[in-house]
């Protein structure tokens, strides 16, 4: 329903139009020339003639068709002047929550990323209003997108790395990969070995992805966090070389800055009951987090229903409304009724 802004703008456009109008007839007809120094010409003759009649009432049905045009275009422009507006009414969402998704990208795990990726991107669709960051790590890590509520580009890198990492999921798929797909892989990894001797450093790569986190600092406490904080931590826990946090010691740091961490096993399915993952679980657990395995059909949707009931922070979810301008077709129509009136006028000075 169209409501109008400037209400009043409509009879003060309509007065100033009339003033205008009234000036530019007095003027008109005050600065013509002297009746009596005049000179004139008797067009009788010519007029009487057909060609001429025709002439005559053509240029009079122009001088008609002119004269409303420009006057129809002057009261849609009056309208206008009140500026017709609608209510736009919508309903705004702000989670008070950070989730950062940790992903091992060393060679034991890559192959099973991809399915990692997948269920990253199940589980950002279940998400409204939240922030959201993934880092990926092997030795060292590397930010792929810092915390962010732009949902879609959340949603296209994470398909971009799904589409990356489909070729390196068998040594079949690496084989069959052209030199371009093998340098977009490399340069997806890039900044996660720039440690010599050592792969897959899972505590370190914990702390960098909780360092991703506003207030966490090493050694703070919960009390510097004011946002609810989780991290998704996908691994398969086979550590090669001294890492500088252990998981347990990470574990520890994020626990003690009240960040949930939750586990999400990337490794071959027969891995599952192994000592690393075995101890990873038990870890996971007893710091409140949830460990899922791929096997678990309802992995996706119970880490979702665990990260809402570790929920501390209010949502704050608002409606809004605000006045939004409305012209509608009507600035076509005007449009249209001055670009008429210009080729009639044009028309009449032929």
């Amino acid at each position: 329903m169209l409501h109008w802004q400037w209400p009043w703008a409509i009879p003060i456009a309509v007065a100033a139009a009339c003033a205008i109008g009234a000036l530019a007839f007095w003027l008109n007809a005050r600065g013509g020339a002297d009746p009596a120094d005049a000179e004139a010409w008797d067009v009788d003759d010519g007029l009487e003639t057909e060609q001429g009649a025709r002439l005559l009432r053509l240029w009079r049905r122009l001088n008609r068709a002119a004269a409303a045009l420009i006057a129809l275009a002057l009261m849609l422009a009056c309208v206008f002047a009140a500026r017709p507006a609608q209510v736009d009414a919508q309903s705004e969402r702000s989670a008070t929550r950070d989730i950062v998704l940790c992903l091992d990208v060393s060679g034991s795990a890559l192959p099973y990323d991809r399915q990692v990726i997948d269920t990253y991107r199940s589980l950002v669709t279940r998400f409204r209003g939240e922030r959201i960051g993934m880092s990926i790590f092997n030795s060292t890590s590397r930010t792929v997108f810092p915390l962010t509520d732009d949902y879609a580009m959340v949603s296209r890198q994470l398909d971009e790395a799904s589409e990356l990492l489909a070729g390196v999921e068998s040594q079949d798929d690496i084989d069959g990969m052209s030199d371009r797909q093998y340098q977009q892989v490399s340069d997806w990894l890039a900044g996660t070995q720039n440690r010599r001797n050592a792969t897959s450093l899972i505590g370190d790569g914990l702390v960098s992805c909780a360092a991703m986190l506003p207030g966490f600092s090493y050694g703070r406490s919960s009390s510097d966090m004011s946002r609810d904080a989780s991290i998704v931590l996908a691994t398969d826990n086979v550590v090669s070389g001294t890492p500088t946090y252990t998981l347990d010691e990470a574990l520890a740091m994020t626990s003690k800055a009240d960040i949930a961490v939750d586990g999400l096993f990337s490794g071959p399915p027969q891995s599952e009951g192994d000592e690393a993952t075995t101890r990873m679980r038990t870890l996971i657990e007893e710091h409140g987090g949830v460990f899922l395995t791929r096997s678990n059909g309802d992995s996706v949707d119970e880490l979702v229903r665990s990260i809402d009931a570790r929920r501390t922070k209010d949502v704050e979810d608002e409606g809004r409304a605000a006045w939004t301008d409305a012209p509608g077709w009507w600035t076509l129509v005007l449009a249209a009724l001055v670009g008429a009136w210009l080729l009639v006028a044009w028309r009449l000075r032929r």
